[in-house]
């Protein structure tokens, strides 16, 4: 079915007025579906467009998108897209910052602790004292991850951590917005073993503090680069201190395209918003920019990896964590976040007269308007 988007306009303005415990039937669900994948297609194809020129556009076995030495991609990117996926290393519940796009926006007084002493690994509560029981049990995996929220806040408990899995010769990498490192916490962590650290740059707005970090952090792990939700704030700061960034030394860039939930979608109300094969919903232009922030690294030859982890990448991610854990075929943890398709976020792209759909024809019978009731 490809609905016009004018009637896509008018049936999701009566969505968006749906009570929310008001349930909608197969038809209505079709011209939804219908409607997000005519977004969808007219989306790809000026992402399609963007991407036709940049010159030196690289793949990972087809899950994901780069630009630049093909050494520099970060190994824990690869664990999570050709390994065993990303196994998430859970230990603080709190952070030093509040960003909009965070996914725990409007939460962090509230995320649940971990507990006294433990760890959460695979959903599971550890003592540290345990780790060895887990080494001798599970099979390891290709690559960890320590997430949730700024391990900076208590970054001593993660150093005899972290070294208890350098030891057992599993990768591992930590995610930090930086304000609060230092050269002797980033000192202690290379020691300790950590192979690869990741600054949230743009929680900082690209602050002086955060790149001086990301120096620092270079003399002693391994591998040292940024990931961000690439938004329109951290395209303009980044380029405006582009020349100091690259100066670091740095590695990678992981340019995430920005998805959003129930905590963070209001920050973002009146943007045009698409859905990915049904699944994260994100604004149009998180994925626009990356593709031309990728154009400029590519025609100015940096000397770094910089890495389009986009949805399409985020869907590869959770095949080949399906695949790897043994699941049946075509299983995937890649799904939407919303218990229902927040119909009202999608109007301001189908009011927006400057955004076309490819083709267009008009509703078969029993479609229409009048045609339908719930």
């Amino acid at each position: 079915m490809k609905i016009s988007k004018k009637d896509a306009r008018t049936w999701f303005e009566f969505y968006a007025e749906l009570p929310e415990d008001e349930e909608v039937g197969a038809r209505h669900q079709e011209i939804i579906f219908a409607t997000f994948a005519q977004i969808e297609a007219a989306i790809d194809c000026q992402n399609d467009k963007l991407m036709s020129h940049i010159t030196g556009l690289k793949t990972l076995e087809k899950r994901t998108f780069f630009v630049g030495p093909d050494n520099k991609f970060p190994n824990g990117c690869r664990s999570c897209l050709l390994g065993t996926g990303l196994s998430a290393i859970r230990k603080t519940n709190k952070c030093n910052l509040e960003c909009q796009f965070c996914y725990n926006y409007g939460q962090l007084d509230d995320i649940p602790p971990v507990g006294e002493g433990m760890w959460e690994i695979g959903g599971t509560k550890f003592y540290e004292k345990d780790l060895d029981l887990l080494l001798a049990i599970h099979k390891k995996p290709t690559g960890i991850s320590y997430v949730y929220l700024e391990p900076f806040m208590e970054i001593d408990k993660y150093l005899p951590v972290v070294k208890k899995f350098s030891d057992a010769g599993i990768h591992q990498h930590m995610y930090t917005n930086g304000t609060l490192a230092s050269e002797g916490t980033l000192r202690a962590l290379g020691q300790a073993g950590l192979n690869e650290i990741r600054f949230n740059l743009g929680a900082s707005s690209c602050s002086d503090k955060v790149i001086r970090n990301i120096g620092i952090a270079k003399e002693f792990i391994e591998r040292v680069g940024v990931e961000t939700p690439m938004t329109p704030e951290f395209f303009a700061e980044f380029l405006t201190k582009k020349q100091d960034i690259l100066a670091t030394g740095l590695d990678f860039i992981n340019s995430a395209e920005l998805h959003l939930n129930e905590n963070n979608i209001g920050n973002y109300y009146g943007e045009n918003l698409y859905i990915a094969r049904q699944g994260y919903i994100s604004p149009i232009w998180s994925r626009e920019l990356t593709l031309k922030f990728m154009k400029i690294a590519d025609d100015e030859k940096w000397d770094v990896a910089v890495h389009d982890c986009s949805n399409y990448t985020k869907f590869a991610r959770g095949l080949n964590l399906g695949n790897t854990q043994g699941m049946w075929f075509g299983s995937s943890n890649y799904a939407c976040e919303f218990a229902r398709f927040p119909c009202e976020m999608f109007l301001p792209i189908l009011r927006d007269d400057n955004f076309r759909f490819l083709c267009e024809e008009e509703l078969p019978d029993g479609y229409r308007l009048g045609d339908l009731v719930l």
